[in-house]
């Protein structure tokens, strides 16, 4: 059994090594957590105890294969109640993940598998990202981050980088969700904003938003 802070600096340390492919810097992680690099140290030497990350002064933090089973697990009860609350409860996305953060941490693996099992084993939340299964297996998302694209390009908005909401509400306000068709117009040379048509409107979107925006690219 580990606590629910152990459980969070897992979910984390595996989130930002997913982004950068290598040691998590401890600074880093301090600024993920929202607290001291040297509450952060002493709570890497606690997980390095129980065998659960790897961890050495000055050279960052890494997940053992102990610590990525429980930090997938984690992650996988965040993203299937996130995906039970839109799905079920009919939640908008941007409510959901304060609420996934509390449930995440119950411990039984029956309610999960079962949750799982009642939600048809969804693949994806609703955000887009990936729901790891029981084994700790995760789909493969092939989208293609829209400022990858190119000028006539067209595809599927399939998942959203930046999950807060703020982000969400934002894109709210701009009638942009999963599963809009979304074609590229143009790109401006000077700020990297491109302009995009959906099947309803017209808009300029910032170098800021369209990085966290990924598209299926069918064309």
């Amino acid at each position: 059994m580990f606590s629910q802070a152990e459980e969070n600096y897992l979910k984390n340390i595996y989130s930002l090594h997913s982004e950068v492919n290598k040691s998590v810097n401890t600074n880093l992680l301090a600024t993920k957590m929202n607290t001291k690099p040297s509450s952060v140290t002493d709570m890497l030497k606690k997980l390095a105890v129980k065998d659960l990350v790897d961890y050495k002064k000055y050279q960052g933090v890494s997940l053992t294969d102990k610590g990525e089973i429980i930090a997938l697990k984690v992650i996988r009860k965040h993203r299937l109640w996130e995906y039970f609350l839109v799905e079920k409860l009919h939640y908008n996305w941007e409510e959901v993940h304060e609420i996934a953060e509390q449930l995440e941490h119950i411990k039984s693996e029956s309610l999960t598998n079962n949750l799982d099992s009642f939600l048809h084993f969804p693949k994806f939340d609703p955000h887009g990202d990936p729901i790891p299964d029981k084994n700790g297996r995760i789909p493969i998302n092939n989208a293609i981050c829209l400022l990858d694209l190119k000028v006539g390009n067209l595809g599927i908005l399939n998942s959203v980088k930046d999950s807060s909401k703020s982000f969400l509400n934002y894109l709210n306000k701009k009638n942009i969700a999963l599963g809009d068709r979304i074609k590229i117009i143009d790109m401006e040379e000077f700020d990297n904003s491109i302009h995009i048509e959906t099947r309803t409107h017209h808009m300029v979107l910032s170098k800021d938003v369209a990085k966290n925006l990924y598209l299926k690219h069918f064309k």
